[in-house]
């Protein structure tokens, strides 16, 4: 007997109270039915109408859109960009709160996800609940920091440029984005036709004049001509083999931070915010407290940020053994690392190279993994290794406050956290957790 169809309730729409934030960039509330809504572009303690955007009858969670705010928060402001909004560009998910709101928000988030994944409240892990802004990000609601270095462009099939929807594939078109850096804003992209191409990513370097274009063509699409009004290098990805080739200029930026110049290749890792490197290099560093002479591991190292922080504070004594995914990546580490004669780098996935090294025991460790966190084998093998000290950057809360449950099972506490708004205007929060022996404090 086939199996009734669910009704879809896209489109519904309930009056409802909004509850507290949740990860993701959305609030939760309830239908009278006792359905969870999670309910994008209202805040805490408002009445809203919620307009379903994703969910079926007897589903137990829907997505929703705040469409009429009833009652509005005090925290409230107009949403200063004119595409942002339901059913509008997808990339920032706060834009129509204060900045002290949207910081305040994203630290109850980070203590949720503690408190849920790893039971810790913030006084486990010395954080008074604060998220610091990046510097230069203090301005005043309806002021938006022009942070964002790297900007990756969808473009539609007329040829414009624009960004995602929310969980859509759908392009906004847009004349210019607020949060872009004014190094990506100068090269115009909005203004030029993108035939043929499925997307464009713009990069603005730190530190230096370099601006990079990255062209992904649909399959079969000659590339365009680019001229801009500025020197700019020109990079396509391949149809075949996904990687990125020179077309124009150089096959990298060079990227400043902790007084040192980097090379970063095409579609590399780096920080997008201008300050972002500076400001986790910082931190780390002053949660590690690097002895001369001591030994390190600089696990997802990319282009050898913290390697190359951990090898100048070490000293010719010291040693530094970063391992890296990403083969352009190890290039890069490699040659911006050179002059170090005790830094290695080794490619290929952290839980496959480190118990190849024969490695049983170090001083120091930090670890930036992706999204998804560094995971339970990872993170046992790391807490047998006897480090005085560990640093984890974190990207999602979530996976930090996986990972952190483990290093609990593997005896490590934390020692501190500390929570950067490094990317206003999203839901999104870096963290740097210090980590030492239970029981120990060195």
């Amino acid at each position: 007997m086939q199996a009734e169809e669910k009704k879809s309730l896209v489109g519904e729409e309930y009056e409802v109270e909004i509850g507290p934030v949740a990860h993701g960039g959305h609030c939760i509330a309830r239908t009278d039915a006792g359905q969870v809504l999670f309910v994008r572009h209202t805040l805490p303690g408002e009445r809203v109408v919620a307009r379903v955007t994703e969910g079926e009858e007897g589903d137990r969670f829907l997505r929703a859109d705040a469409v009429e705010i009833l009652t509005a928060s005090k925290d409230r402001i107009e949403a200063p960009c004119p595409f942002a909004g339901p059913g509008r560009c997808g990339g920032c998910d706060w834009q129509h709160a204060k900045p002290g709101a949207q910081r305040r928000l994203k630290g109850e988030v980070v203590a949720e996800q503690l408190q849920r994944l790893a039971g810790l409240s913030p006084e486990d892990v010395g954080w008074d609940g604060t998220v610091m802004p990046a510097e230069g990000d203090k301005l005043p609601a309806g002021q938006v920091p022009q942070w964002r270095t790297r900007v990756q462009y969808a473009v539609d099939a007329d040829g414009h440029a624009g960004l995602r929807r929310h969980r859509s594939h759908e392009v906004e078109r847009i004349d210019y984005c607020m949060i872009a850096a004014e190094g990506v804003s100068e090269l115009g992209i909005e203004k030029r036709d993108w035939s043929g191409m499925a997307s464009v990513e713009a990069i603005a370097a730190t530190g230096s004049q370099d601006r990079q274009v990255i062209l992904t063509p649909r399959p079969g699409a000659r590339l365009p001509i680019v001229e801009l009004d500025r020197p700019v290098s020109v990079m396509r990805v391949g149809e075949k083999d996904g990687g990125t080739h020179r077309v124009h200029g150089r096959p990298f930026v060079r990227e400043r931070a902790d007084g040192r110049t980097h090379r970063v290749g095409s579609g590399g890792f780096w920080q997008v915010h201008p300050k972002a490197a500076d400001t986790l290099v910082t931190a780390v560093m002053q949660g590690l407290l690097p002895r001369k002479g001591e030994m390190a591991l600089d696990l997802y190292c990319g282009v050898g940020l913290f390697a190359g922080a951990l090898a100048d504070r070490l000293g010719d004594k010291g040693a530094v053994l970063g391992i890296e995914s990403g083969k352009r990546a190890v290039e890069d580490a490699r040659h911006n690392l050179a002059e170090f004669e005790r830094v290695r780098i080794e490619q290929g996935k952290v839980e496959s190279v480190l118990p190849r090294t024969g490695i049983t025991e170090v001083d120091l460790i930090v670890l930036d993994p992706p999204r998804a966190g560094a995971g339970r084998r990872t993170v046992e093998h790391l807490s047998s290794l006897g480090a005085r000290r560990i640093a984890y950057v974190a990207c999602d809360p979530a996976a930090l406050a996986r990972d952190l449950a483990y290093f609990r099972d593997g005896g490590y506490r934390v020692r501190s956290l500390r929570v950067f708004d490094l990317f206003p205007m999203t839901h999104h929060v870096e963290c740097v957790a210090i980590l030492e022996p239970a029981g120990k404090r060195s």
